[in-house]
């Protein structure tokens, strides 16, 4: 079943076969909690501190430590952090500050206790729109998280601490110093800068019903990134135009 392109049915009538699908692969990188293992860049410019988006496929492990830090921004390389999300007591979360008064906070009631399978996990942003449950969506697995714990949104137009320049944006930790916190196996890492998305941008359902990643086609904006895990001696290595190059801590070859 399906549309087929004019190739693909081509290849098919040469090859006296059904067209098959191509199946899109990717890499992981293996996070291990003991080891401290976190990644981060400093951007040199700033760019949208209202509009974004993140992506992220994560298989947790099978005793995930309370405070999985997944994706950070912080405004200096010590403690201070600013944006964080999170799985903390098996809930997500989704944090910001600014001067360490915390003015956004959303933590769901699902609960992520599954190491046998990977979360597909975005949160998209935009702080311009007058809703203000429209400034921060969540999506799990394609489908947006309706039911929160705890549900603050920050106030319209705020400014975010995410690709201001000098700020880290970190994978892993919360900031450089003694916060790094992950276990488990992150894959398909990307940020948009500049761009509200949904999900479908990242994934699809299959035949099946399962939800599958998809390459991502569109812009990254002046921050974003794709973080493929291609090449085992340079783990941080950015596969979008913009070249954001990560800096890995205590991740090595064999964490491919």
């Amino acid at each position: 079943t399906g549309v087929w392109q004019q190739e693909e049915q081509y290849e098919a009538k040469v090859t006296d076969t059904w067209p098959q699908r191509a199946l899109f692969t990717t890499n992981s990188c293996r996070f291990n909690a003991p080891d401290d293992a976190y990644m981060h860049f400093t951007p040199s410019s700033s760019g949208s501190r209202r509009i974004g988006t993140f992506s992220i496929w994560v298989k947790l492990a099978l005793n995930t430590p309370e405070g999985q830090y997944l994706f950070s921004g912080s405004p200096n390389a010590t403690t201070e952090t600013s944006l964080l999300l999170s799985i903390d007591g098996d809930n997500l979360r989704f944090n910001g500050w600014t001067s360490n008064s915390q003015h956004m906070l959303l933590v769901t009631n699902r609960k992520f206790r599954d190491p046998s399978a990977y979360y597909h996990i975005v949160v998209a942003w935009d702080t311009t729109q007058g809703t203000a449950s429209n400034r921060v969506k969540i999506y799990i697995n394609g489908v947006q998280e309706t039911s929160f714990s705890t549900e603050t949104y920050p106030n319209q137009n705020t400014d975010l601490n995410i690709n201001n320049s000098g700020n880290k944006t970190l994978i892993g930790a919360r900031s450089t110093a003694n916060y790094a916190f992950a276990d488990g196996y992150y894959s398909e890492v990307i940020m948009i800068d500049g761009t509200q998305l949904a999900p479908t941008s990242f994934g699809v359902a299959n035949s099946d019903g399962v939800w599958t990643p998809i390459p991502y086609t569109g812009t990254f904006g002046t921050n974003g990134f794709n973080l493929q895990f291609q090449n085992s001696a340079a783990l941080g290595t950015d596969s979008s135009p913009n070249g954001n190059t990560f800096t890995v801590s205590n991740l090595t070859s064999i964490d491919q």
